[in-house]
């Protein structure tokens, strides 16, 4: 074997040119699936740790999915475009649910939550948008909306308590005070010219319910926990605030079958009694209709009792339950065992890690994974073609030099060794020297704190802080991905070699 790899080392001087073609692309290649793969670990490690930390929890429990739809804490994500926007559903039977949960010893803490989407415009008597499209020059970032928050009190300041405090404070209990986003308040400002400071009213605009506008006193401004958070903007509220806007009402989760004494009999009117005939018409042409026919109108909608108490607000209704586990490694066996559970008691609600209830904001982060290792596979493609052909001139030029190694007694498997002991020599240093430029260019890139203000770009990064965070799991995989490239790109050419007999090395000579 010693003898082996001193001819292995001799040969790689010998080919200088072929040797360091072949080293480049190794050490390019190598380089930039270590600079890939660490910046998505960058990415996943900040999105999880701001989100578990600040956001969702390590467990979240909400409402199954419809079908075509994925719920998660900033809203509905839907591929069915009816019309009309899909409103997150409330927990049904949250006791029971919240009874499940106490039975287990896994949780440090627990608390609920409700979600919106929300825009701001200036306090008025009328709502005011002129300013949406006056202005030419207005961007994404400029525009006031949010989503709104509003967690249980008191058990979700202790759940979560990365806010910073710019000024101000959390909202006062069962009023319609709100804290605002300090990106957000720069955006209002930008938008209607406009200071907002602690005290000032606002306008609050359902951004997917009917026409909900509420006012709102301004109590606080906060910075996210995180300065890099790929967090969208957010306004936090009581809850009896934010109940009218994400559609919490009696109505919206009412099953109770109708009362027997309820009035049907307009029912089984046919449509001429239910809108008149063509003689009614005639008297309403006449002026006479309504002249000559007492009607109480205020009783034709019969008994609205029912409909009032369905369109109040539901003080008991809450679209999340979050939590945090005691540890963090077992959170996906508690997941699984909490989904059996909720499965055999028949209640429509489903366990969900911090990936699958921010997916708004992963789906972007796995997206961007998928592009990158579609290019991945496409370099160790190229890589591999650019390989095996440089290796199999190289072979047609060492036609003698085989033919010799045979003609002394070389056995075929001798030949085979000692090309795969090149090509793994060569593919080791390789590899070291793509690592060691790797581990330069993040070291140099990192210092230089490259951020990001964009908030869509922020949303697709994972955050506004562009950084790259090595593992031993990427470079061990790198190496060992190099290293079986490295092989599969050399079959073809060593089985060529193989096929050289010292008579065929004579007759090309």
């Amino acid at each position: 074997m010693k003898q082996i790899f001193r001819l292995a080392v001799r040969n790689l001087k010998e080919h200088k040119v072929k040797t360091i073609i072949i080293a480049c692309f190794f050490i390019f290649g190598v380089a930039i699936v270590i600079l890939g793969n660490s910046f998505l670990e960058s990415v996943n490690r900040g999105l999880e740790k701001d989100f578990r930390a600040n956001y969702t929890g390590d467990i979240v429990i909400g409402t199954i999915s419809a079908k075509g739809e994925i719920n998660d804490l900033f809203g509905v994500n839907t591929t069915n475009f009816s019309g009309e926007i899909p409103q997150l559903p409330a927990i049904a039977e949250l006791e029971k649910v919240e009874e499940i949960l106490n039975g287990f010893d896994y949780f440090e803490k627990k608390t609920k939550l409700i979600s919106a989407s929300v825009m701001l415009a200036k306090s008025g008597d009328e709502v005011d948008l002129s300013a949406w499209t006056e202005k030419d020059d207005i961007g994404f970032d400029d525009m006031p909306i949010a989503i709104l928050f509003a967690g249980e009190d008191k058990t979700y300041q202790d759940t979560f308590q990365g806010l910073h405090f710019v000024e101000g404070d959390y909202p006062a209990k069962d009023s319609n005070e709100i804290i605002v986003d300090t990106r957000l308040k720069k955006a209002f400002e930008s938008l209607y010219d406009l200071p907002l400071n602690v005290g000032d009213k606002v306008l609050v605009l359902g951004a997917n319910t009917n026409g909900i506008v509420r006012e709102a006193v301004v109590s606080g401004f906060f910075k996210p926990s995180n300065e890099y958070s790929a967090m969208f903007q957010a306004v936090y509220s009581h809850p009896s605030f934010a109940r009218t806007f994400a559609d919490l009402t009696y109505g919206s989760s009412f099953t109770q079958e109708l009362p027997d004494d309820i009035d049907l009999s307009l029912s089984s009117l046919s449509e001429d009694e239910l809108f008149g005939d063509d003689e009614s018409f005639d008297d309403v042409e006449s002026g006479t209709f309504l002249a000559d026919t007492e009607i109480d109108f205020s009783s034709l909608l019969g008994d609205t009792s029912l409909r009032d108490e369905l369109n109040k607000t539901d003080d008991g209704a809450w679209h999340f339950i979050l939590t945090k586990v005691k540890h963090a490694s077992q959170t996906e066996k508690i997941i699984a065992e909490l989904n059996g559970i909720f499965k055999e008691e028949g209640l429509n609600v489903e366990a969900m890690n911090w990936k699958r209830a921010a997916y708004s904001y992963s789906q972007s982060v796995e997206g961007i994974g998928i592009i990158f290792n579609l290019l991945i596979i496409i370099l160790a493609v190229v890589v591999f073609i650019i390989v095996m052909n440089t290796m199999t001139v190289s072979i047609i030029e060492r036609t003698s030099e085989i033919g010799t190694m045979r003609a002394i007694g070389a056995k075929k498997s001798f030949v085979r060794m000692l090309f795969f002991t090149e090509s793994g020599f060569l593919t080791i240093i390789s590899s070291i020297i793509g690592i060691i430029v790797a581990f330069i260019v993040m070291a140099v890139f990192n210092s230089c704190n490259i951020t990001i203000t964009n908030s869509i770009a922020k949303m697709i990064l994972g955050g506004g802080l562009l950084h790259f965070s090595p593992t031993v799991k990427i470079i061990v995989l790198t190496l060992v991905i190099a290293f079986a490239g490295s092989i599969l790109s050399n079959l073809y050419p060593v089985s060529s070699a193989l096929r050289i007999t010292p008579l065929k090395a004579l007759s090309r000579e």
